[in-house]
């Protein structure tokens, strides 16, 4: 199923407004756009007067000291340098104890490091957003977590398009323009591969330019 940015919308506020939490899940490949886009829905929500709150996966980003003990520094981003289970632990915690509080991390990619219990999911939170690379996924941890989302939908972005974005952003936050390139032709395009043999699963495809 295609969806434009309206019909996302409307389909975002069913969910928020069903009667019991619901997750959303926003994939896709690396600078395909979804975390803006995932910020952007979350706010138009928000605007309305929905209680809505935005829980990127990447705060189950790997510490870089635990990254470059294991040897995985390189291929940061892959599915093996997230913890997988805890995300998924968390996505149970979110359906199971809606009347808790619970205390999500964040990635910040100024110290490319995550921050344990920044993001708060208050009982009164109807819809959480959710936004990451391996939502489709059908290996384990990635599979059960698919299982918990109410919906997960894909973001679809031309290939040439992407690559720009993705080494303009590795430049942004200090690396080489030959590094960046390197970078996103190597592990971050291996990562997209894996990603986008994903797309079949979405509930919808969102197609942005």
């Amino acid at each position: 199923m295609q969806l434009n940015r309206e019909s996302a919308l409307s389909r975002a506020v069913a969910l928020a407004t069903r009667g019991q939490r619901a997750i959303l899940g926003i994939t896709g490949a690396p600078a395909a756009g979804k975390s803006t886009y995932a910020e952007q829905l979350t706010a138009e929500l928000v605007a309305d007067g929905h209680q809505v709150v935005l829980l990127p996966m990447d705060g189950y980003h790997l510490a870089q000291s635990a990254l470059e003990e294991l040897g995985l520094a390189a291929v940061k981003g892959a599915p093996q340098t997230f913890d997988g289970y805890g995300f998924v632990a968390l996505l149970k915690r979110l359906k199971d104890s809606p009347d808790e509080t619970i205390w999500a991390p964040r990635f910040d990619r100024s110290i490319e490091d995550s921050i344990a219990a920044s993001i708060p999911v208050r009982p009164e939170t109807t819809l959480v957003v959710t936004e990451g690379n391996y939502l489709l996924f059908d290996q384990a941890p990635w599979a059960t977590g698919r299982a918990l989302l109410d919906e997960c939908w894909y973001i679809d972005l031309d290939d040439n398009l992407r690559h720009e974005r993705l080494e303009a952003r590795h430049q942004r936050f200090g690396r080489s323009p030959e590094e960046a390139h390197a970078r996103t032709y190597g592990s971050d395009e291996a990562n997209a591969q894996l990603i986008a043999a994903t797309k079949p699963n979405a509930d919808a495809i969102i197609t942005l330019t």
